[in-house]
C-alpha cells in the first residue's frame, strides 16, 4: 500500500461546504451596488458573480477565471464572494437586482427553480454531454439542466498506513465487502483506537444506503423512501459495528469530524471526502495515509456525491455573456486550474484523466462519480436532513426502524408538497 503523505491543499472549510453546500448566515447585503448595472431588460452591462467561497485560495481562482474570460471576451466581469450566500441572493432576487452568476446548493435548487429565479440554461452548453451523469442529475428539475455542475465531492475510505502495516495488513486486505470492512475493522481496532470512524450525519452513515440498494427518495422524486429494508439493513449494519466496538462516530471520540479523529490517530480508517486532503497537510502532515473506494455491500458499490452548480438569474440581461462565462470556468482546463488551486474534483469527464494523473491518490474519489448517489434536494430536504442527523447521533444505542420510520414521514411530506 502506497502511503500519502503531500497534497494539495484544500481549505478545511471545505468540509462545511460539502456537507451542507451552503454558508453559515452571518451577514447581508448582496455584495454589489445596485446603481452599477442596468435593469434586466435592458441588457449589456458587466457580469456580477457571485459565489460562497472555501477560502482566499478559492476566492483568488475563481477571480482570476473571470478576470482572465473578461479580458479575451471584452465583456466587464467582477467577482464578490458572499459571507451568507443564500441570504444575499434571496436579497438580490427580491431587489430584482441578483448577480448574474453564482453558486447553488442542490438543496436550493429546487426553490430557486420553483419561483422561477434561475434560467435552465444547462442544454445550450457546448459541453453539456461531459459532465458526470450523477452531476447532471443533481441539477436537473422536471427534465430540465438547470445550470452547470462547477466541481464535485465524493466519499472514500481513508486509511491510516502506519497503523494497517502495524496490524499485519497488506493491500489484499484493503476491504472490497461490508464482511471485509467489519473484520478489517475490528483487526485494527486496538487500545484506544478504533477501526473506523465518521460522522453522526447522513452525509457520512447515508453512504451504506446505495450500497444495500436503498435511498432517501425515489429515483424519480415523486415519494419518499427512506423505510425501506434496504435502508435498514445499512443502518443495522453500521449499528452492529458500533456495538462491536470497531467503529465509532467522531464526535465519540472527541473530534469535531472524522478528518480531525482519523489525523489524530484515534481511528485507523475514515469515511471522507477528498477535502480531507488538505486538513491533513496543514494539521496532520505526519501521518501517512491512502485512500480506497468504499466497500461494496449486498446491492454492489455506493457512495454520495457532492456538488454546486453555477447558477444565472432568469433576470440577468445578460444572459448570453453568463452562459460564455460558465463554458469558460466549467472547461476541462480551467476546472483542472481550480483542483489546483484549491482541491476539488472537475465536475467534466475530459479532465479526470489528467486530475488522476498528478493525483493518483484521488482515484478512488473519482470512481466514485460513476455510482454515486446524490443527497435529497427537494425543497425543504435540507430541514428533513437535519433532523435525521441529530436522530442519528443516537444510533449507536437507538432503533433503526424508529428513526427511518419518523424521517420517512418528514420526507414524504416535501416530496409530496
Amino acid at each position: 500500500m502506497k502511503p500519502v503523505r503531500t497534497h494539495r491543499a484544500v481549505s478545511a472549510v471545505a468540509l462545511a461546504l460539502a456537507t451542507s453546500l451552503a454558508l453559515a448566515a452571518c451577514g447581508g447585503g448582496s455584495g454589489f451596488d445596485d446603481t452599477d448595472e442596468p435593469a434586466a431588460d435592458e441588457g449589456g452591462g458587466a457580469l456580477k458573480v457571485l459565489i460562497g467561497s472555501s477560502g482566499e485560495a478559492e476566492t483568488k481562482a475563481v477571480e482570476e477565471a473571470v478576470a482572465a474570460w473578461s479580458e479575451e471576451s471584452g465583456t466587464e466581469a467582477s467577482v464578490q464572494a458572499a459571507t451568507d450566500l443564500p441570504q444575499e441572493l434571496s436579497q438580490g432576487f427580491t431587489a430584482n437586482n441578483p448577480p448574474d452568476v453564482f453558486y447553488v446548493s442542490t438543496d436550493t435548487l429546487a426553490g430557486f427553480a420553483a419561483n422561477g429565479s434561475l434560467m435552465a440554461y444547462g442544454d445550450q452548453l457546448s459541453n453539456a454531454d461531459d459532465f458526470y451523469p450523477t452531476l447532471v442529475d443533481a441539477f436537473t428539475v422536471d427534465d430540465q439542466f438547470y445550470c452547470a455542475p462547477k466541481d464535485f465531492s465524493t466519499l472514500g475510505l481513508v486509511i491510516n498506513t502506519r497503523l494497517w502495516k502495524a496490524a499485519g495488513l497488506t493491500d489484499d486486505d484493503v476491504p472490497t465487502t461490508w464482511d471485509e470492512l467489519a473484520n478489517v475493522a475490528k483487526t485494527l481496532t486496538k487500545g484506544d483506537v478504533v477501526g473506523l470512524t465518521f460522522g453522526p450525519e447522513y452525509q457520512r452513515v447515508g453512504s451504506f444506503f446505495p450500497q444495500a440498494g436503498g435511498s432517501m427518495v425515489s429515483e424519480d422524486g415523486s415519494e419518499a423512501t427512506v423505510d425501506s429494508p434496504e435502508n435498514l439493513e445499512a443502518l443495522e449494519f453500521v449499528q452492529g459495528m458500533m456495538e462491536d466496538g470497531v467503529a465509532s462516530y467522531s464526535s465519540t471520540l472527541g473530534a469535531g469530524w472524522g478528518g480531525e479523529a482519523f489525523g489524530k490517530e484515534l481511528a485507523a480508517m475514515a469515511i471522507e471526502g477528498n477535502w480531507i486532503a488538505g486538513a491533513m497537510e496543514n494539521d496532520f502532515p505526519d501521518v501517512d495515509y491512502t485512500v480506497a473506494e468504499l466497500p461494496e455491500g449486498p446491492a454492489g458499490p455506493g457512495t454520495l456525491a457532492f456538488t454546486n452548480c453555477w447558477g444565472i438569474a432568469e433576470q440577468s440581461g445578460n444572459q448570453d455573456d453568463a452562459v460564455a462565462l460558465v463554458e469558460h470556468l466549467t472547461s476541462a482546463d480551467q476546472q483542472l486550474a481550480f483542483a489546483d488551486a484549491f482541491g476539488v474534483i472537475p465536475s467534466v469527464q475530459s479532465a479526470a484523466e489528467a486530475y488522476v494523473e498528478d493525483r493518483p491518490e484521488f482515484q478512488p474519489f473519482v470512481n466514485g462519480a460513476e455510482y454515486a448517489q446524490n443527497p435529497p434536494a427537494q425543497e425543504g430536504a435540507a430541514d428533513v436532513i437535519g433532523d435525521f442527523n441529530a436522530q442519528l447521533e443516537g444510533l449507536p444505542d437507538g432503533d433503526p426502524k424508529a428513526i427511518l420510520e419518523s424521517v420517512q414521514q418528514s420526507m414524504q411530506a416535501v416530496v409530496g408538497q
